[in-house]
């Protein structure tokens, strides 16, 4: 398994949530409140993520359930540390600001977009093996 092949996969998604951001930021809050908005974007990080997971799943070839695991566990490290450090000491957001995507009791959904991501290689690798 060649890391960096993952790695570099796993910035594909990066791009694709900038670009959701955009979209929330742009275009969904001028149509519906805050917290709408963010669970729409959720829900289109999805869908994007699952395109494009499996579309690059055709060459990514996960040859082993250890494989997809540790991808999983590389991809929760990656994303966690992005979100944190680029979103607090480049993009300036506070530490409670960052956190508050994350309570889901308030209706804030993003989480969902962090478990998928995490396990998206392990179930995109069971879904490609039974083919």
């Amino acid at each position: 398994m060649t890391i960096v092949k993952y790695i570099i996969i796993w910035f594909g998604l990066v791009i694709l949530a900038i670009i959701n951001g955009i979209l929330r930021n742009e275009v969904f809050v001028k149509f519906v409140p805050d917290l709408c908005a963010h669970q729409i974007s959720t829900a289109t990080g999805l869908t994007f993520f699952s395109i494009y997971l499996w579309s690059v799943s055709s060459f990514w070839n996960i040859k082993t359930k250890t494989d997809a695991v540790l991808i999983c566990i590389i991809w929760l490290v990656l994303t966690v540390s992005f979100e944190f450090l680029f979103g607090h000491y480049i993009i300036g957001h506070p530490w409670p600001v960052l956190l508050h995507d994350y309570n889901i009791f308030e209706g804030r959904l993003w989480v969902l977009v962090l478990l998928w991501t995490v396990f998206a290689p392990y179930a995109v690798y069971k879904l490609r093996k039974e083919k």
